[in-house]
């Protein structure tokens, strides 16, 4: 039975043993979490290819036989199906899409011939909280209006830990804060990214009599009994 699906398996009257041929790349996929790619790290890759025939020693040929007769473990193809595990140490800043190549460690060439090459194919997972663009990390922040208007701190978990962030009084919604230098570290190149914070004060609904009662009273403080509202242009998009 052929083990290689297209490649029809070498008879004795198809000449002496496999063919010299090249062997065909391979790829794999890894998926990495945004942790995983923050930090660098080291992952097994499962890969399953061809190796070399142990039993004829990749020419195809039956051991102490006429090399017109096929190897009864391969076929006279000179490789078997092998399933392997790799070590694949990853970069800190490769993005989703990535390519690495490992030179050699695709399936083996029939007949002797060379060994093709494996590409690990990067995948970036969806982290709960963060979303990349480039190397900076994007996150939104929902804050109270009370917090937005007094001002408050609050800590954001970053991939170094915990970082304090202050919240200035009268921030509004729409503005965004930056933790320069918190981001994914520059794949080629010194530095890193940063977290850019976006900040959503959402507007309180359903007030009771009491805390209606106060805001009415902040809008006669303020001289917004009659608010003036004002037309201007839609923000740019980052």
């Amino acid at each position: 039975m052929n083990a290689f699906p297209g490649q029809p398996p070498r008879s004795p009257q198809s000449g002496t043993g496999a063919r010299t041929r090249t062997g065909q790349d391979t790829t794999a996929r890894l998926d990495l979490g945004l942790d995983e790619i923050a930090s660098g790290c080291v992952k097994e890759v499962v890969v399953d290819t061809a190796a070399v025939c142990g039993a004829c020693h990749g020419v195809g040929g039956g051991p102490g036989s006429a090399m017109s007769t096929p190897c009864h473990e391969c076929g006279g193809e000179g490789r078997v199906p092998l399933r392997r595990t790799l070590a694949l140490k990853i970069p800190a800043g490769v993005d989703d899409g990535t390519r690495i190549l490992l030179s050699g460690e695709g399936e083996a060439g029939s007949g002797g011939g060379r060994a093709g090459d494996l590409y690990v194919e990067i995948r970036e997972k969806a982290h709960p909280v963060f979303r990349r663009r480039g190397d900076d990390l994007h996150c939104t922040v929902v804050v109270p209006m009370t917090a937005a208007v007094l001002g408050t701190r609050f800590a954001l978990e970053t991939m170094d830990g915990p970082a304090e962030i202050d919240l200035p009084p009268g921030t509004h919604s729409g503005r965004s804060l930056v933790l320069s230098q918190h981001g994914i570290p520059h794949l080629r190149g010194p530095g890193r990214g940063d977290i850019v914070v976006h900040v959503e004060v959402p507007t309180p609904t359903a007030l009771d009599a009491e805390q209606e009662q106060l805001v009415r009273r902040l809008a006669h403080l303020r001289g917004e009994d009659q608010p003036t509202i004002r037309l201007q242009p839609p923000p740019a998009h980052p």
